[in-house]
């Protein structure tokens, strides 16, 4: 069919084919990692020998679609101005002393640390004393985007690990559309109301999955089921 169309000079199949190669040079461009990058062109190839109004084409394209608007390229991190971090957090919050010392003490030590795999606080307290607003804050002193993931009432674990790719409608997990819409490698990433997570039922327990987010030793190989 896709040779008639060429043959017969219709649009549909040479759209289709600059369309093919519109992902391959966007691949090229994104600065993915090799494997990666490896696995996105298997994508390209595969879309382009199931030619048009395949069963599987949105799926691929969605995918390569999802693919390409991650943020790829690393970004640097630039210097803390403690003082200023500190004048942020003083402005923005009455009180907390101890954990606005903390928070500095803690950005003090990545400054010194350079080959810290990224950071976590616990912010524990009643409702309405600033732990998301000091995340805010914090976005702010360190001059980075600043998102926010509500974890209260997830009770299934592919909201965090994401669906397989073979079910009707799969979609990726939380955390990596979170980076998504931060459009940045390193945002400040709020997980908020994680004491709220649901027991694990028969769609799994979204806690253990949290689990491998959250440990520095593993999150540096987090891998999304989609």
């Amino acid at each position: 069919l896709k040779a008639i169309k060429a043959e017969l000079g219709e649009e549909e199949g040479e759209a289709d084919d600059e369309g093919v190669k519109d992902y391959a040079a966007r691949i090229e461009e994104a600065g993915m990692p090799e494997n990666i990058k490896k696995a996105a062109l298997a994508e390209v190839k595969k879309l382009s020998s199931m030619g048009q109004g395949g069963a599987e084409e949105n799926v691929v394209r969605n995918y390569l679609e999802f693919m390409l608007s991650l943020p790829w390229k690393k970004e640097e991190s630039g210097p803390v101005d403690l003082n200023a971090a500190r004048k942020i957090l003083n402005d923005q919050h009455y009180g907390l002393d101890k954990v606005k010392e903390r928070i500095i003490q803690h950005l003090a030590v990545m400054q010194l640390k350079k080959d810290n795999k990224g950071s976590i606080l616990l912010l524990v307290g009643p409702p309405g004393t600033g732990k998301t607003s000091l995340g805010k804050s914090i976005a702010e002193a360190l001059g980075r985007k600043y998102v926010r993931l509500s974890l209260g009432g997830i009770r299934d674990e592919a909201e965090i690990r994401g669906h397989r790719r073979t079910y009707v409608g799969a979609m990726p997990g939380r955390i990596l559309q979170s980076i998504k819409n931060a459009g940045t490698t390193n945002p400040v990433m709020v997980l908020d109301e994680v004491d709220k997570l649901m027991t694990g039922g028969f769609s799994g327990d979204p806690a253990s999955a949290l689990l491998e987010v959250l440990d520095p030793e593993q999150n540096n190989s987090f891998e999304d089921h989609y």
